[in-house]
Protein backbone atom coordinates (compact mmCIF):
# COMPACT_ATOMS: atom_id res chain seq x y z
CA UNK A 1 0.00 0.00 0.00
CA UNK A 2 1.36 3.40 -0.85
CA UNK A 3 -0.04 6.51 2.21
CA UNK A 4 -1.05 9.92 1.02
CA UNK A 5 -1.04 12.50 3.51
CA UNK A 6 -1.67 15.73 3.05
CA UNK A 7 -4.87 18.42 2.92
CA UNK A 8 -8.43 17.90 1.21
CA UNK A 9 -10.01 21.10 0.35
CA UNK A 10 -12.28 22.27 -1.91
CA UNK A 11 -11.34 24.47 -5.04
CA UNK A 12 -13.48 27.10 -6.22
CA UNK A 13 -12.96 27.13 -10.11
CA UNK A 14 -14.32 29.70 -12.10
CA UNK A 15 -17.30 28.09 -13.97
CA UNK A 16 -17.36 28.96 -17.95
CA UNK A 17 -20.82 30.59 -17.49
CA UNK A 18 -22.13 32.73 -15.69
CA UNK A 19 -19.20 35.38 -15.89
CA UNK A 20 -18.09 35.39 -11.94
CA UNK A 21 -19.53 32.23 -11.10
CA UNK A 22 -17.11 29.44 -9.06
CA UNK A 23 -17.89 25.87 -9.14
CA UNK A 24 -16.81 23.69 -5.83
CA UNK A 25 -14.52 20.92 -7.21
CA UNK A 26 -12.52 18.79 -4.87
CA UNK A 27 -8.75 19.05 -4.73
CA UNK A 28 -5.71 19.89 -2.42
CA UNK A 29 -2.23 18.52 -3.68
CA UNK A 30 -2.42 15.14 -1.93
CA UNK A 31 -5.66 14.79 -2.60
CA UNK A 32 -5.42 14.82 -6.01
CA UNK A 33 -2.53 12.47 -5.74
CA UNK A 34 -4.32 10.06 -3.54
CA UNK A 35 -7.52 10.26 -5.81
CA UNK A 36 -5.17 9.63 -8.90
CA UNK A 37 -3.39 6.58 -7.14
CA UNK A 38 -6.72 4.72 -6.48
CA UNK A 39 -7.61 5.42 -9.96
CA UNK A 40 -4.46 3.70 -11.57
CA UNK A 41 -5.00 0.89 -9.67
CA UNK A 42 -2.74 1.07 -6.89
CA UNK A 43 -3.72 0.41 -3.18
CA UNK A 44 -3.43 3.52 -1.44
CA UNK A 45 -4.44 4.77 1.85
CA UNK A 46 -5.08 8.51 2.54
CA UNK A 47 -3.97 9.97 5.92
CA UNK A 48 -5.61 13.43 6.82
CA UNK A 49 -7.90 15.13 8.96
CA UNK A 50 -11.02 16.06 6.91
CA UNK A 51 -14.03 18.56 8.30
CA UNK A 52 -17.55 16.35 9.13
CA UNK A 53 -19.64 19.48 7.02
CA UNK A 54 -20.80 18.61 3.50
CA UNK A 55 -17.43 19.44 1.63
CA UNK A 56 -15.91 17.00 4.19
CA UNK A 57 -18.20 14.47 3.62
CA UNK A 58 -17.98 14.83 -0.15
CA UNK A 59 -14.55 15.23 -0.52
CA UNK A 60 -14.07 11.20 1.06
CA UNK A 61 -17.09 10.25 -0.91
CA UNK A 62 -14.81 10.81 -4.25
CA UNK A 63 -12.03 9.53 -2.63
CA UNK A 64 -13.97 5.79 -1.83
CA UNK A 65 -15.11 5.84 -5.07
CA UNK A 66 -11.22 5.44 -6.36
CA UNK A 67 -11.02 2.39 -3.89
CA UNK A 68 -8.98 4.74 -1.07
CA UNK A 69 -8.44 3.50 2.27
CA UNK A 70 -10.08 5.93 4.13
CA UNK A 71 -8.79 4.41 7.70
CA UNK A 72 -6.52 6.66 8.26
CA UNK A 73 -8.51 9.90 8.40
CA UNK A 74 -9.32 11.32 11.05
CA UNK A 75 -12.74 13.87 11.03
CA UNK A 76 -12.99 16.91 13.33
CA UNK A 77 -16.01 19.91 13.19
CA UNK A 78 -14.24 22.86 11.89
CA UNK A 79 -14.59 23.77 8.19
CA UNK A 80 -13.15 22.40 5.23
CA UNK A 81 -10.35 24.94 3.15
CA UNK A 82 -11.09 26.56 0.17
CA UNK A 83 -8.59 27.21 -2.39
CA UNK A 84 -10.11 30.07 -5.21
CA UNK A 85 -7.71 29.18 -8.55
CA UNK A 86 -7.45 31.89 -11.09
CA UNK A 87 -6.63 30.42 -14.72
CA UNK A 88 -4.50 32.06 -16.90
CA UNK A 89 -4.79 32.23 -20.65
CA UNK A 90 -2.24 29.01 -20.94
CA UNK A 91 -4.63 26.86 -18.55
CA UNK A 92 -2.12 27.55 -15.63
CA UNK A 93 -3.22 28.23 -12.06
CA UNK A 94 -2.12 30.54 -9.81
CA UNK A 95 -4.10 30.28 -5.92
CA UNK A 96 -5.42 32.12 -2.64
CA UNK A 97 -6.77 30.21 0.30
CA UNK A 98 -9.12 30.49 2.85
CA UNK A 99 -7.33 28.38 5.64
CA UNK A 100 -8.18 30.09 9.22
CA UNK A 101 -9.49 27.45 11.59
CA UNK A 102 -9.91 25.46 9.24
CA UNK A 103 -9.81 20.85 9.72
CA UNK A 104 -6.97 19.79 7.56
CA UNK A 105 -4.38 22.23 10.08
CA UNK A 106 -5.35 20.31 12.85
CA UNK A 107 -3.84 16.84 12.08
CA UNK A 108 -2.39 14.81 14.62
CA UNK A 109 0.78 12.19 13.92
CA UNK A 110 -0.84 8.60 13.55
CA UNK A 111 0.46 5.64 15.56
CA UNK A 112 3.09 3.64 13.79
CA UNK A 113 1.31 3.07 9.64
CA UNK A 114 0.37 -0.48 8.40
CA UNK A 115 3.54 -2.92 7.91
CA UNK A 116 2.07 -3.39 4.65
CA UNK A 117 2.67 0.35 3.28
CA UNK A 118 5.44 0.38 1.00
CA UNK A 119 5.47 4.40 0.33
CA UNK A 120 4.66 7.78 1.49
CA UNK A 121 3.98 10.70 -0.20
CA UNK A 122 3.74 14.77 1.44
CA UNK A 123 3.55 18.29 0.01
CA UNK A 124 1.78 21.22 -0.13
CA UNK A 125 -0.25 23.34 1.51
CA UNK A 126 0.06 20.13 4.85
CA UNK A 127 3.41 21.26 5.16
CA UNK A 128 3.22 24.71 5.92
CA UNK A 129 0.29 25.57 7.63
CA UNK A 130 0.72 25.06 11.69
CA UNK A 131 0.04 23.00 13.74
CA UNK A 132 -0.74 19.76 11.32
CA UNK A 133 3.01 20.86 9.44
CA UNK A 134 4.88 19.36 12.18
CA UNK A 135 3.09 16.74 12.56
CA UNK A 136 3.28 15.79 8.87
CA UNK A 137 7.23 16.51 9.79
CA UNK A 138 7.41 13.87 12.25
CA UNK A 139 5.24 11.35 10.06
CA UNK A 140 7.86 12.27 7.20
CA UNK A 141 11.00 11.69 9.58
CA UNK A 142 9.61 8.16 11.50
CA UNK A 143 8.55 6.38 7.98
CA UNK A 144 11.54 7.22 6.46
CA UNK A 145 13.16 5.83 9.48
CA UNK A 146 11.59 2.67 9.03
CA UNK A 147 12.37 1.81 5.21
CA UNK A 148 9.79 3.12 3.59
CA UNK A 149 10.05 5.09 0.20
CA UNK A 150 9.05 8.53 0.23
CA UNK A 151 8.19 11.24 -2.09
CA UNK A 152 8.20 14.89 -1.32
CA UNK A 153 6.41 17.43 -3.63
CA UNK A 154 6.78 20.99 -1.78
CA UNK A 155 4.17 22.40 -4.33
CA UNK A 156 5.16 25.61 -3.29
CA UNK A 157 2.45 28.08 -2.79
CA UNK A 158 3.69 31.54 -2.24
CA UNK A 159 0.61 33.05 -0.58
CA UNK A 160 0.62 30.92 2.07
CA UNK A 161 4.64 31.14 3.32
CA UNK A 162 4.94 34.22 5.72
CA UNK A 163 8.52 33.99 5.91
CA UNK A 164 10.13 32.40 2.70
CA UNK A 165 13.99 31.92 4.19
CA UNK A 166 12.20 29.87 7.25
CA UNK A 167 10.05 27.91 4.82
CA UNK A 168 13.58 27.52 2.65
CA UNK A 169 15.68 26.33 5.47
CA UNK A 170 12.90 23.87 6.52
CA UNK A 171 12.68 22.45 3.01
CA UNK A 172 16.14 21.22 3.09
CA UNK A 173 15.48 19.62 6.58
CA UNK A 174 13.48 17.53 5.00
CA UNK A 175 15.78 15.92 1.97
CA UNK A 176 17.39 13.25 4.40
CA UNK A 177 13.68 11.75 4.71
CA UNK A 178 13.35 12.20 0.90
CA UNK A 179 13.68 9.25 -1.34
CA UNK A 180 12.34 11.22 -4.51
CA UNK A 181 11.85 15.04 -4.79
CA UNK A 182 9.51 16.02 -7.45
CA UNK A 183 9.63 19.47 -8.48
CA UNK A 184 8.40 21.99 -10.87
CA UNK A 185 10.28 24.24 -12.61
CA UNK A 186 8.09 27.31 -10.76
CA UNK A 187 8.89 25.36 -7.43
CA UNK A 188 12.56 25.13 -8.27
CA UNK A 189 13.22 28.34 -9.17
CA UNK A 190 11.24 29.71 -5.78
CA UNK A 191 13.25 27.61 -4.03
CA UNK A 192 16.34 28.77 -5.50
CA UNK A 193 18.50 25.73 -5.56
CA UNK A 194 20.43 23.04 -7.45
CA UNK A 195 19.87 19.16 -8.66
CA UNK A 196 23.08 18.88 -7.56
CA UNK A 197 22.81 20.21 -3.97
CA UNK A 198 19.19 18.65 -3.14
CA UNK A 199 20.64 15.24 -4.28
CA UNK A 200 23.86 15.55 -2.38
CA UNK A 201 21.58 16.12 0.80
CA UNK A 202 19.49 13.02 0.64
CA UNK A 203 17.34 12.01 -2.59
CA UNK A 204 18.01 9.52 -4.36
CA UNK A 205 16.07 11.12 -7.02
CA UNK A 206 15.09 14.53 -8.11
CA UNK A 207 12.18 14.78 -11.14
CA UNK A 208 11.03 18.22 -12.51
CA UNK A 209 8.18 18.81 -14.21
CA UNK A 210 8.66 21.94 -17.02
CA UNK A 211 4.84 21.74 -18.21
CA UNK A 212 5.07 21.77 -22.25
CA UNK A 213 8.82 20.65 -21.58
CA UNK A 214 8.03 17.53 -20.37
CA UNK A 215 9.91 16.03 -16.97
CA UNK A 216 13.63 15.03 -16.12
CA UNK A 217 14.94 12.98 -13.35
CA UNK A 218 18.46 12.89 -12.25
CA UNK A 219 19.62 10.52 -9.61
CA UNK A 220 22.31 10.08 -7.23
CA UNK A 221 24.50 7.24 -9.75
CA UNK A 222 24.62 10.57 -11.96
CA UNK A 223 21.92 8.99 -14.48
CA UNK A 224 19.70 11.75 -16.49
CA UNK A 225 16.73 10.91 -18.65
CA UNK A 226 13.87 12.85 -19.67
CA UNK A 227 10.76 12.20 -21.92
CA UNK A 228 8.31 14.96 -23.84
CA UNK A 229 5.00 16.16 -22.48
CA UNK A 230 1.96 14.60 -24.84
CA UNK A 231 0.22 17.25 -26.62
CA UNK A 232 -3.29 17.95 -25.88
CA UNK A 233 -6.17 21.02 -26.01
CA UNK A 234 -5.28 22.10 -22.45
CA UNK A 235 -8.29 23.08 -20.47
CA UNK A 236 -6.50 24.12 -17.35
CA UNK A 237 -3.14 22.52 -15.53
CA UNK A 238 -5.25 21.84 -12.01
CA UNK A 239 -3.64 18.60 -10.45
CA UNK A 240 -1.53 17.40 -13.03
CA UNK A 241 1.73 17.47 -11.30
CA UNK A 242 -0.44 15.66 -8.27
CA UNK A 243 -0.83 12.74 -11.20
CA UNK A 244 2.58 12.98 -12.01
CA UNK A 245 3.17 12.04 -8.06
CA UNK A 246 0.93 9.10 -9.23
CA UNK A 247 1.85 7.88 -11.91
CA UNK A 248 5.97 8.29 -10.71
CA UNK A 249 4.96 6.01 -7.24
CA UNK A 250 2.54 3.76 -9.08
CA UNK A 251 5.01 2.96 -11.61
CA UNK A 252 8.01 2.83 -9.13
CA UNK A 253 6.28 0.60 -6.60
CA UNK A 254 5.59 -1.80 -9.28
CA UNK A 255 8.35 -1.87 -10.73
CA UNK A 256 10.83 -2.37 -8.02
CA UNK A 257 8.68 -4.68 -5.70
CA UNK A 258 8.98 -2.69 -2.91
CA UNK A 259 10.42 -0.10 -1.56
CA UNK A 260 13.95 1.18 -0.49
CA UNK A 261 13.60 3.94 2.05
CA UNK A 262 15.39 7.25 1.62
CA UNK A 263 18.19 5.18 -0.72
CA UNK A 264 15.11 5.67 -3.13
CA UNK A 265 13.46 3.63 -5.90
CA UNK A 266 16.41 1.38 -6.14
CA UNK A 267 16.78 0.26 -10.29
CA UNK A 268 13.83 2.11 -11.85
CA UNK A 269 13.27 2.37 -15.57
CA UNK A 270 13.18 5.91 -15.64
CA UNK A 271 12.32 6.22 -19.23
CA UNK A 272 9.44 4.17 -18.72
CA UNK A 273 8.41 5.93 -15.77
CA UNK A 274 8.66 9.43 -17.25
CA UNK A 275 6.74 8.24 -20.21
CA UNK A 276 3.87 6.83 -17.93
CA UNK A 277 3.78 9.89 -15.95
CA UNK A 278 4.09 12.37 -18.64
CA UNK A 279 0.71 10.71 -20.34
CA UNK A 280 -0.97 10.45 -17.11
CA UNK A 281 -0.62 14.42 -16.65
CA UNK A 282 -1.66 15.31 -20.56
CA UNK A 283 -4.55 14.05 -19.69
CA UNK A 284 -5.69 15.58 -17.03
CA UNK A 285 -4.58 18.96 -18.36
CA UNK A 286 -7.39 17.86 -21.37
CA UNK A 287 -10.38 18.18 -18.46
CA UNK A 288 -11.96 20.67 -16.80
CA UNK A 289 -10.85 20.73 -12.65
CA UNK A 290 -8.65 17.81 -11.13
CA UNK A 291 -9.71 15.23 -12.95
CA UNK A 292 -6.77 11.92 -13.33
CA UNK A 293 -7.03 9.42 -15.45
CA UNK A 294 -7.85 6.05 -14.65
CA UNK A 295 -5.86 2.69 -15.63
CA UNK A 296 -7.59 2.12 -18.58
CA UNK A 297 -6.95 5.48 -20.08
CA UNK A 298 -3.81 4.62 -20.21
CA UNK A 299 -3.87 0.83 -21.31
CA UNK A 300 -2.87 0.17 -25.02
Amino acid sequence: MIVVGGEALIDLVPAPEPPGALLPRPGGGPYNTALALGRLGARVAFCSRVSTDGFGTSLLAGLDAAGVDLSLVQRGPEPTTLAVPSLAPDGSAAYGFYVEGTADRLFRLPPALPAGVRALALGTCSLVLEPGASAYEALLRRESGRGLLTLLDPNIRPALISDPAAYRARFLSWLPYVGVLKLSEEDAAWLGGRVGDWLAAGPSAVVLTRGAGGLTVWTREGREHSAPAHRVAVVDTIGAGDTVNAALLHRLSEGTGGASGAAGPGAADWPEVLAYAARAAALTCSRAGAEPPYASDLSG
